[in-house]
């Protein structure tokens, strides 16, 4: 895609192990977007975060809401179509809130964090397009066991299926963009042809005249 053209941008949602990276990579590959990927190696309270969530949750999701932000703002300067691997609203509207929830983030910690949030927001262009994977929890699970992330190993069942139900609510009142939901349980983009040509079609029925596979 030329410079010239206008900025599009992609965000792809989901819980953890639905598989954004995947997502992310393939439409690189297939369409040489260019990807953003999320910080989770970067957060250095993240080890002890997964040890102790009370303790460290505050200044473990006030890393990742001004490493996001940073993200947006260099997301904003990059001409043509780009794809980031979750957005800040999910950072603090299912992360953080889960947390708050569960009391991991106390009154005054929570105020200070979502007065942030709600100067970030005024301060970025939301998506073109929010991609959401959705699937079951035996998935989660397994892909998360499959990808081997020792910190992620022990996280309990109840909290995946508290980020499940706070993104169901959030995608239901989610007015800022398209939004293209991909059930994924059974989805296999990268290594099934006819998966691979149902996501490319969907996607650029929403955004057609920004994706153009070669030779069309």
């Amino acid at each position: 895609m030329a410079p010239t053209e206008k900025r599009r941008s992609i965000a792809i949602a989901g819980n953890m192990g639905a598989g954004k990276s995947t997502l992310v990579d393939f439409l690189a590959q297939t369409y040489n977007v260019q990807p953003f990927y999320e910080p989770n190696d970067e957060n250095p309270y993240l080890p002890d975060f997964y040890k102790d969530m009370k303790r460290w949750a505050f200044r473990s999701q006030l890393f990742f809401l001004s490493n996001k932000f940073r993200l947006h703002q260099e997301l904003d300067r990059t001409p043509g179509v780009v794809a980031l691997d979750r957005t800040i609203f999910e950072d603090a509207e299912i992360f953080a809130t889960a947390l708050h929830e569960m009391r991991k983030i106390d009154k005054r910690d929570w105020d200070v964090y979502w007065g942030f949030y709600q100067s970030i927001l005024a301060a970025i262009k939301p998506p073109d397009l929010l991609i959401y994977l959705r699937c079951s929890m035996r998935t989660l699970r397994a892909r998360i066991r499959l990808r081997g992330r020792a910190m992620e190993k022990d996280v309990p069942l109840a909290y995946l299926k508290r980020l499940d139900r706070l993104y169901e609510n959030w995608l239901g009142s989610y007015t800022m963009s398209e939004v293209l939901i991909l059930e994924t349980d059974e989805l296999d983009y990268i290594h099934d042809l006819v998966h691979q040509l149902d996501v490319m079609q969907r996607i650029e029925a929403v955004l057609p005249a920004d994706f153009r596979r070669p030779g069309r």
